[in-house]
């Protein structure tokens, strides 16, 4: 018998940081690792309040902002002219949730929360490729690629897009969104343009966009290049190349095509997510993160949901523990499943929705443009349901902002006419 009360398959930030936060419940937490070292693969995060609320409860949040950019502002620009749409005063947005947006390195905020985890005392392994799951009563059971039995009252499946675990619950595939992504982190001295490092901005183009905001104090500038390729549009193998990326930014300001030379080129991420699904619990095997909900990247969202699900589970766990210390795993998780699916469903479809935003062209990225320069900058209505404390019971669960159709734009036209 594996001597341990949880196994989380997979050790990136969603299994790491859910690990950290059941063993300080005094649960034996053990995390497997299919790598030969824990690590994580990219660049920067970004940390909107409803994940630094959660760094915060965790005792973790000074450390992070320590190893981050806490900026002024998020802007909005437009890819081809270069000019402001719409920006948030991220330091007003502090004060109405009361916890700051950041940035950081992606592997540093993994890093955290492994030395948390180490200190801690979860049991960490690596080199456990998890092929198969079971069920008993009260248990649930992985094996490893070595053919390696555990056996927990809690399996907690973290392992990403291609998760194994996900299969037990639903025969469906990752959907292409014919998109691909480009990074790049540059020490700002080798930058040949000035760059403000206390805003993060985001240039909204036909087909792509552009983000770029510092990292580490400062010292890193992290760049990020998103276009949708025709060679997947047109079913191709070899899509995502580097010449499909200089094609896609021809025609952009001088301050996007000047990061394009920064830009990894060895190395592409291809943007996949998979459409929602409402139960992530079978027995004792839960579904987390990008497992249970991978989204597209457009919301910034996508880590923090993972962290946010270990942070409900464990709310959850520590409510309904017996008198003995014994958690209701049932209990748990059925409090778990009742509400995490449905903020994820919101997330990940809204996430789609905003980048079809993004990415309009002609008569359509024109209404979108002027509705986007009347937004009142103190208008919080849709990051409300995202931003605020999250929910641990469905009647917790904000309702949805009201979207605003491009076409009213003809009447903000209308109306500056008449006057």
């Amino acid at each position: 018998m594996n001597n341990v009360d949880v196994i989380i398959v997979g050790g990136g930030i969603g299994g790491l940081s859910t690990a950290f936060a059941l063993t300080r419940l005094g649960l034996k937490v053990q995390v497997l690792e299919q790598a030969p070292e824990f690590g994580e693969v990219g660049a920067g995060l970004q940390l909107a309040p409803n994940c630094t609320r959660i760094l915060d409860d965790y005792g973790l949040l000074d450390k992070a902002k320590s190893l981050g950019v806490v900026p002024d502002r998020m802007v909005m620009r437009d890819a081809l002219d270069g000019s402001e749409l719409t920006s948030l005063d991220l330091r007003d947005l502090e004060r109405t949730y009361g916890y700051p947006y950041m940035v950081i390195h992606r592997s540093d905020l993994h890093g955290l929360f492994l030395e948390a985890c180490r200190t801690a005392g979860v049991e960490l392994l690596t080199e456990q490729r998890v092929t198969a799951y079971a069920q008993a009563e009260g248990s649930a059971t992985v094996v490893t690629e070595d053919g390696t039995t555990r056996v927990a009252p809690l399996v907690v499946a973290a392992d990403g897009l291609h998760s194994v675990a996900r299969k037990l619950l639903i025969d469906d595939e990752p959907v292409s969104s014919s998109y691909v992504a480009y990074r790049g982190t540059v020490p700002i001295p080798e930058l040949t343009r000035p760059v403000d490092l206390s805003e993060v901005v985001v240039y909204v183009g036909p087909r792509c966009h552009f983000v770029h905001y510092g990292l580490r104090g400062g010292d890193l500038l992290n760049q990020v290049a998103v276009f949708q390729s025709p060679k997947a549009l047109a079913g191709l193998e070899d899509w995502g190349t580097p010449d499909e990326l200089d094609t896609a930014f021809a025609a952009t300001c001088d301050d996007v095509r000047s990061g394009m030379s920064h830009m990894w080129r060895d190395k592409w991420w291809r943007m996949f997510d998979r459409d929602p699904i409402s139960t992530w619990v079978q027995g004792r095997i839960a579904l987390l993160g990008d497992a249970a909900h991978p989204p597209l990247q457009y919301m910034a969202q996508g880590a923090i949901m993972a962290i946010e699900d270990g942070w409900v589970l464990t709310e959850h766990v520590k409510r309904l523990r017996a008198g003995d210390g014994v958690p209701d795993w049932d209990g748990a998780l059925a409090a778990y499943e009742a509400v995490r699916p449905e903020h994820c469903r919101r997330v990940v479809l809204t996430a789609r929705a905003w980048g079809e935003l993004w990415h309009l062209d002609g008569r359509a990225r024109e209404q979108r443009n002027l509705l986007l320069r009347h937004r009142a900058i103190d208008d919080y209505s849709f990051t409300d349901w995202v931003y605020g404390p999250t929910a641990l019971f469905p009647e917790d669960e904000p309702p949805m902002f009201e979207p605003i159709p491009l076409a009213s734009a003809d009447l903000i036209v209308s109306s500056s006419q008449a006057g």
